[in-house]
């Protein structure tokens, strides 16, 4: 979530995409061509998990290859960029956690647009204790906040969308660790909600306050491509589309069923941490405006507002994107009847 900090690393991938003409992988492998199919590789920004539950569902039950695709989901992690390597075409389409890691490389040049969101609000929020909660963003004021570096954006973008001075509030720097909440050394930490498993460490006396209903509105789990691919190859992107949407369709009417696929898939994975998990993954992929318009839905207007708010907060080191640069929505107005929520 933090701006992307490497920019001679951004102009040399610039560079390269120019001179290699994006043809590092291409949309068609050799193998998936031998056999009639356009071979998707979905690139990650993290390590695969329960975000994935819908394609995972939809590569098991046959949902992508009756498309004519052959998918599969490229794991991510600390020292991978995806990003980078779905913009030089390595990889055909990408997912972050984010939206404003689109944002940001966009605004850097990279040559990459979202297509459709996997959560129709981020499930990011700051947590604490009923014996000193904050549940409005008026009550950070004095407080401890820990948080990952890569998250103090965040925090700073809630203040300004309230009117709290920053010096109001004290930083403390801490991982994924929750635990400092419990000690005191903290009065509020983050994270996502959809991580359970983390958050049970918190107990029955945990108090949300969601980065969302907090006036921060980011989408997560954004699903891009390269440019080139979207005005090249649409009709494989429609078909990845609704595939998907089968696929997250049925692991809604079929939880348990999903979560068994998913631990297949992944052995690494619990059945009962995924069990809990999905339940509140289902609420952000099928909620807001994916109740009316089906799963995968954004709005401009939502986009818009992260522009101005990013640039009010000084992000953009390069240029401020438009929105057009940022979206493509063909696909979806393309797959509109297939991604119609069901369930």
């Amino acid at each position: 979530m933090a701006p992307l900090r490497d920019p001679a690393r951004r102009r040399l991938l610039k560079t390269s995409l120019i001179a290699g003409g994006l043809s590092a992988g291409g949309l068609l492998s050799i193998d998936a061509l031998a056999q009639g199919k356009t071979r998707i590789n979905m690139q990650l920004g993290w390590i695969t998990g329960g975000n994935q539950i819908g394609e995972v569902v939809a590569k098991r039950m046959g949902f992508y290859e009756q498309e004519g695709i052959d998918f599969a989901i490229q794991p991510g992690g600390p020292n991978i960029d995806g990003v980078a390597i779905v913009a030089s075409g390595r990889n055909e389409v990408g997912q972050v956690s984010s939206s404003p890691s689109v944002m940001l490389a966009v605004s850097q040049g990279l040559p990459i647009k979202c297509f459709a969101v996997g959560a129709q609000k981020h499930p990011f929020a700051f947590f604490s204790l009923e014996k000193n909660p904050v549940r409005k963003p008026a009550d950070l004021a004095g407080k401890k906040v820990g948080l990952p570096s890569t998250s103090v954006i965040l925090l700073r973008a809630l203040l300004a969308q309230n009117k709290i001075p920053e010096k109001e509030v004290t930083i403390v720097p801490i991982g994924a660790d929750m635990s400092p909440l419990l000690t005191g050394q903290v009065d509020v930490v983050t994270g996502w909600l959809t991580n359970t498993t983390a958050l049970k460490v918190l107990g029955k006396d945990r108090v949300d306050m969601t980065l969302w209903d907090a006036g921060v509105r980011l989408y997560a789990l954004p699903y891009y491509a390269t440019v080139e691919t979207l005005q090249s190859k649409p009709k494989a992107i429609e078909a990845f589309l609704r595939a998907s949407a089968r696929g997250w369709q049925h692991a809604r009417a079929n939880r348990d069923q999903a979560v068994e696929m998913l631990v297949k898939e992944y052995p690494n994975l619990k059945a009962e941490d995924e069990r809990v998990a999905i339940d509140v993954m289902l609420d952000y992929s099928f909620g807001g405006q994916a109740a009316a318009q089906g799963w995968g839905s954004m709005d401009p207007a939502v986009w818009k507002e992260q522009v101005d708010m990013y640039a009010q907060l000084g992000q953009f080191t390069a240029r401020t994107p438009k929105v057009d640069d940022l979206i493509w929505l063909d696909a979806l107005k393309a797959t509109a009847a297939a991604r119609a929520a069901k369930g």
